[in-house]
């Protein structure tokens, strides 16, 4: 969902311009602010306190324009009293509400920072705990973006517009009341003005919001284009794409000027447009105060007061038409949040893994399908000897990676069952049975920290030897000596300063470091060359001694010495036996082994 925010202020004077922005709003607000409340009832001090303060820093802004009003009638003479009396007092009401700007800012920032910790904690640690499953099935930049985006939407609306709106409110409130105390009737009239302010606000800010619209579908086109062309660059200059990949940008550019354009042109003109309303307001004032005042209705100190009430009656309008704006935004990114901390979590339940036991693992008539419209595992039944290797084989799409999800328990089968040493799996904690388990993936994962901490990742607690004796195994220890900080190298974009067969390799020490009772190798050497993957095949060849492996290889050479070799279609097995075995029945592993020997791509 793209993130649409009110960001930009109301003007707190006249002459600035104003924007505005898409605006989200929540299926559910009640609920959601319900809940949200639930985080500033666990600040009960820190909102209190700010809302004393905004209490006190509105009081001395309604108070200023009558002391002022008070010391201008004593200087005409209208007026009994002291004038530097006057001067000192409204000097010490300037001074406090000078000192209530400074701590409901300082107070406003301290408790949304506080609110948002909560926010970024709680959302962290439940994506930390989400199943797979939900991974898989959600945009990654989508739950990306509730971590940032929403969360900072509620950030700025706690930290700015929220004592915004108590001020707004109250100086409204207040200013309304001395201002009909002083002059009902001037008060009325000055009144005339804030219906045109709401007029005008409604018909530009609803041209604002459509030129806003399509300037931010642009700049999300653009920024696609940009990220697509960066990470497609080698292709984009080997076809010799440029021209026209500029071209395209240049019009997509273009767009966005003149959309931009129209927005901030619309926005501009809003500044300038108050600016005279205000005016129009002063003059209203000026006459009918002076006529009043002619009349003895008044005395002049007022009309100065009244001056500076119109203008403070106006702004705070401006700035709750905003703020409910940002609030809106923040309530629908807030809802957004929600909707993941209820997610359920992933069971963490079960027993621990018996240790000692033969590592056997068995697959007994599973079933399984990760949706209702199309079945990926049929009736699949499979038994790996504990200490063996066992190879998995087949066409894109025959299940082989779901058979390793499903003994990672990522997901669990829909009938069936799985064991491991006569244990059913699904009795089993994750965390012990993934402590058990160590998986090697052909798409690597790396972290950008040091190389002796992505190796640490498989046993945080492995001695430097341990560390050593895995890279020697996974022959990389040469390629990190060379490397300028030897193991204290800091991986840069998750590795992306190293090749991807470096990658690869670190992984492999990563999961024998872990000295798993079961090791799972999916594809694990496709991104190492010829004479380093039979390296690593002779490495492998000891570590996976004794050890019950699972293998899943394209290149069929890889795996002519496993144990058995299992030959799946469309969720079954077909075929399964040794390399010689399976050759001579001259089926489906014989077809794909003399594909690949011949050169076609499968």
């Amino acid at each position: 969902m793209a993130e649409k925010n009110i960001s930009q202020s109301i003007p707190g004077q006249a002459g600035r311009g104003l924007r505005f922005a898409e605006v989200q709003h929540a299926e559910n607000a009640g609920k959601t602010l319900r809940r949200i409340a639930t985080y500033f009832a666990k600040e009960k001090a820190m909102v209190l306190g700010m809302l004393t303060v905004v209490i006190l820093g509105t009081l001395c802004g309604i108070c200023a324009p009558a002391l002022q009003s008070r010391a201008i009638d004593i200087i005409a003479g209208q007026r009994q009293g002291r004038l530097l009396t006057a001067l000192g007092a409204m000097l010490l009401v300037y001074l406090c509400y000078t000192v209530a700007q400074l701590l409901q800012g300082l107070l406003s920032s301290h408790l949304s920072q506080r609110i948002v910790k909560k926010f970024r904690e709680e959302l962290f640690g439940k994506i930390m705990d989400l199943p797979v499953r939900y991974l898989d099935t959600h945009s990654h930049g989508d739950v990306m973006s509730r971590m940032t985006n929403d969360v900072e939407n509620i950030s700025t609306t706690v930290s700015q517009s929220l004592p915004s709106l108590f001020s707004g409110v109250l100086t409204v409130t207040g200013t309304v009341v001395i201002m009909v105390w002083y002059c009902w009737q001037l008060a009325l009239l000055s009144c005339v003005t804030v219906i045109l302010t709401v007029a005008a606000t409604k018909i530009l800010s609803a041209r604002v919001r459509r030129f806003s619209r399509k300037r931010q579908a642009l700049l999300g086109q653009l920024n696609g284009a940009v990220e697509e062309m960066i990470s497609g660059y080698r292709t984009v200059v080997a076809y010799n794409y440029q021209q026209t990949t500029t071209e395209g940008f240049c019009d997509t550019s273009d767009e966005l000027t003149r959309a931009g354009i129209r927005t901030d042109v619309s926005s501009g003109i809003m500044g300038p447009i108050m600016n005279c309303i205000s005016n129009i307001s002063f003059v209203i004032i000026a006459a009918f105060g002076g006529f009043f005042a002619l009349r003895g209705m008044i005395s002049v100190g007022v009309i100065s007061a009244f001056i500076v009430y119109a203008k403070q009656f106006s702004r705070p309008i401006n700035e709750i038409a905003q703020v409910y704006g940002q609030l809106q935004t923040a309530v629908a990114g807030a809802e957004r949040v929600f909707i993941v901390l209820d997610e359920e979590s992933e069971d963490s339940s079960g027993m621990a893994l018996e240790d000692g036991q033969a590592a056997t693992v068995i697959f007994d008539h599973v079933n399984f399908s990760y949706n209702q419209d199309q079945q990926v595992l049929r009736d699949f039944t499979l038994t790996v000897p504990c200490g063996k290797k066992v190879a998995l084989v087949g066409a894109t799409g025959s299940g082989k990676t779901t058979v390793v999800n499903l003994l990672m328990r990522f997901y669990d089968v829909d009938s069936g069952n799985i064991s491991i040493g006569g244990q059913d799996i699904s009795t089993v904690g994750r965390a012990s049975l993934r402590k058990n388990v160590a998986i090697v993936l052909q798409d690597t994962v790396l972290f950008s920290d040091t190389i002796r901490n992505n190796i640490k990742y498989g046993n945080v607690d492995a001695s430097d030897a341990q560390l050593q004796a895995a890279a020697d195994m996974s022959r990389c220890s040469e390629m990190i000596r060379i490397l300028p900080g030897g193991w204290d190298t800091k991986l840069s974009a998750s590795g992306e300063n190293i090749s991807q067969g470096q990658r690869q390799l670190l992984a492999i020490a990563r999961a024998f470091v872990m000295d798993p009772r079961i090791l799972i190798l999916d594809e694990a050497t496709s991104n190492v060359d010829t004479r380093t993957e039979k390296a690593i095949q002779d490495a492998m060849h000891d570590i996976m001694k004794d050890r019950t492996s699972i293998v899943i290889a394209h290149r069929l050479s890889t795996i002519e010495d496993a144990d058995l070799i299992v030959v799946m279609d469309h969720g079954t097995i077909v075929e399964q036996g040794n390399h010689t075995e399976l050759l001579k029945k001259q089926g489906k592993y014989y077809d794909l082994y003399m594909t690949q020997f011949a050169g076609i791509a499968t």
